[in-house]
């Protein structure tokens, strides 16, 4: 049984560090007002909700897609 929790508590370790890691890289500061990919008006509430934010949230999700697509790959 421990050979289960310890594989569960090394998975769960891992994933943090994932996180954190991605967190790190994460922009920090002033947000754009617009999107560096289509120009468009980013929302305060995105700009309040992810300072540091170039990206409108539909540009964000495309960009995400394509990187995961390319780590899998």
């Amino acid at each position: 049984m421990a050979d289960v929790i310890d594989r569960g508590n090394e998975q769960a370790e891992y994933l943090l560090e994932v996180a954190l890691a991605r967190r790190a890289q994460l922009p920090t500061g002033p947000s754009a007002t617009h999107c560096e990919e289509c120009g468009v008006e980013i929302p305060q509430a995105r700009r309040e909700a992810a300072p540091g934010c170039q990206t409108c949230i539909d540009c964000q999700t495309l960009l995400d897609k394509r990187d995961a697509g390319v780590r899998r790959g």
